[in-house]
C-alpha cells in the first residue's frame, strides 16, 4: 500500500507563487507515476502534472506549461507542485496521486488542499 499526505495550499494574489508538497510512504518502490490533479467547483477533475518515478520524466497540462513544475526529493519521498505566475483560474482543490506499476489508474490519493488565487 501507498499513503500520501499533502501540505501547503492557501490564499495567494494573482501573479504570486505557491508550493504544494506530497509525502509518500509505504510501498513507494511500486509507484509508476506520481501526479497532481485539481478540481474547481462545477468543473471536472483535471490532470495538472505528473512525473514518472523511475525516469524523472515530467508531463504538464497545456494550461500550466511554463508556470508549474513538479520537482521532487527522492530521499524525502516527497513530490512538489511549484506554482508560479498564478491566475484566478488556478483556484481549485489540488490532489496528489500515485499509480502503481500494476495498475492503469491512480488508486492512491492525498486528502486534497485548497488553493485560492485572488485577482
Amino acid at each position: 500500500q501507498v499513503q500520501l499526505v499533502e501540505s501547503g495550499g492557501g490564499l495567494v494574489q494573482a501573479g504570486g507563487s505557491l508550493r504544494l508538497s506530497c509525502s509518500f510512504s509505504g510501498r513507494t518502490f511500486s509507484i509508476d507515476y506520481m501526479a497532481w490533479f485539481r478540481q474547481a467547483p462545477g468543473k471536472e477533475r483535471e490532470s495538472v502534472a505528473r512525473i514518472r518515478r523511475t525516469t524523472g520524466s515530467t508531463y504538464y497540462a497545456d494550461s500550466v506549461k511554463g508556470r508549474f513544475t513538479i520537482p521532487r526529493d527522492s530521499a524525502k519521498r516527497t513530490v512538489y507542485l511549484q506554482m508560479n505566475s498564478l491566475k484566478p483560474e488556478d483556484t481549485a482543490v489540488y490532489y496528489c496521486a500515485a499509480r502503481v506499476e500494476t495498475s492503469t489508474q491512480y488508486g492512491y490519493w492525498g486528502q486534497g488542499t485548497q488553493v485560492t488565487v485572488s485577482s
